[in-house]
């Protein structure tokens, strides 16, 4: 079976999948995944914790001030929490449990970064009481994002074609910035304002989408 999918591209993405996520996906997670077919033992679960802790060493790396690895790290995490579902796909090992797995550890990953960038921006000496607000409104941006996500899908609220704030785009942003930390030290604070704005800006406009689909309709006199 796997050997006919591998034939199309439909095992490489969802239809949710935007921009950058579908490019990480097509390009470099889509390079590892057939590889592990090789392997036997092989499940869908472990490659999303090993996702999840590369996220999670990413987040520490940047609490210790390496910038660097910490940007590769969270590159890496990135890259494999797209072979995990392609895997699944591929060898016909889908299931709700690992969907529901996969966005539970996720939102480690996300914890982790978040707190990393932080902590990092602290050791660049930014104010501790700006750091802390602009955390907060980051931390509780990114988790609004999966969460109002979720949340519409169950009550069954048309939220409109999938937005640029998915993890994939989250992270890569990170990573980016840890990676050019090494130039330029304030990368890491352009990222977490980054998440501040673009989170937070997606979930006011989801509220008010939300606000405005479910809202009655009036009745012509």
């Amino acid at each position: 079976m796997a050997s006919r999918e591998l034939s199309s591209e439909g095992w490489q993405t969802k239809s949710s999948d935007r921009f950058v996520l579908k490019w990480i996906k097509c390009n470099l997670s889509a390079r590892i995944t057939p590889g592990l077919l090789a392997f036997s033992w092989m499940r869908p679960w472990i490659i999303t914790v090993g996702s999840m802790a590369l996220g999670i060493a990413a987040g520490c790396s940047f609490a210790a001030g390496w910038g660097v690895l910490a940007g590769l790290l969270a590159g890496v995490s990135q890259i494999l929490d797209g072979v995990d579902g392609q895997y699944a796909r591929l060898t016909g090992a889908e299931s709700s449990a690992g969907a529901f797995l996969d966005s539970a550890l996720d939102r480690y990953s996300d914890g982790f970064l978040v707190l990393g960038l932080i902590v990092f921006n602290v050791h660049n000496e930014f104010p501790g009481s700006l750091l802390f607000i602009l955390g907060a409104l980051a931390f509780t941006g990114s988790g609004l994002v999966s969460y109002t996500s979720a949340r519409a899908e169950s009550l069954g609220i048309d939220l409109g074609n999938p937005t640029l704030a998915s993890k994939g785009t989250r992270t890569t942003v990170i990573a980016i910035a840890g990676i050019l930390s090494c130039f330029l030290t304030y990368m890491p604070m352009v990222a977490l304002c980054y998440l501040v704005l673009h989170t937070n800006l997606v979930v006011v406009w989801r509220i008010r989408m939300a606000t405005r689909s479910v809202a009655p309709k009036r009745s012509l006199p």
